[in-house]
């Protein structure tokens, strides 16, 4: 019988979506933080700004590269907005799980359910307001948008967090009423999971 040799801990692809306003890029990086994850990093079809830097916020690529991409099945997940194309590179995710890591994408439900299908093992969270009162305050509270932007997003977001419900691929909802407990609630969850998959 050959000798036992220690395996690598198992790396967790972690999905965390939720509409806007509701927090969730705030809880990411807490996550992120707590955990010693590591952000998936987007490759995108759009213009690079002077603020942009490449391989840290995006990997910039030609429609034709990305293309070739999508074709190749080298994405997780991938979608057009605004005539942009913006998807999740599959390899880099893929070599962070081997090596053990929390790997965290922010994405929206469709993209989850396209990465769902790719990597089923994927832990997917999505993050609820309190209440849907609570969550056009919030919106209006932006003091960003005009009224109508402010009623355009919130039917977007009650859209979306119906969308969440029935996708299936969520694994855990959790509501930000206060934020530092969410983020907590978050954090245990995740940690969690790692150890039941080490």
């Amino acid at each position: 019988m050959p000798p036992h040799t220690p395996t690598q801990p198992a790396g967790l692809l972690l999905i965390i979506s939720g509409p806007s306003g509701v927090g969730k890029t705030t809880i990411t990086h807490h996550v992120e933080a707590r955990c010693d994850g590591v952000f998936s990093v987007s490759m995108t079809t759009r213009d690079k700004t002077h603020d942009d830097v490449e391989g840290r916020d995006y990997y910039f690529v030609s429609r034709e590269q990305f293309d070739r991409e999508v074709a190749a099945g080298a994405l997780l997940e991938w979608a057009e907005v605004f005539g942009n194309c913006y998807g999740t590179p599959r390899k880099p995710v893929e070599e962070h799980l081997r090596n053990g890591r929390l790997v965290i994408l922010e994405i929206d439900v469709e993209g989850a359910v396209q990465v769902k299908r790719n990597l089923p093992e994927a832990f997917a969270i999505f993050v609820l307001p309190p209440s849907e009162d609570e969550l056009f305050r919030r919106l209006s509270n932006r003091k960003r948008e005009d009224e109508s932007t402010i009623k355009r997003r919130f039917a977007k977001a009650k859209a979306e967090i119906a969308q969440a419900r029935a996708s299936g691929v969520y694994d855990e909802f959790i509501v930000n009423d206060e934020l530092e407990a969410a983020i907590a609630h978050a954090t245990r969850l995740v940690k969690a999971r790692m150890e039941r998959g080490s």
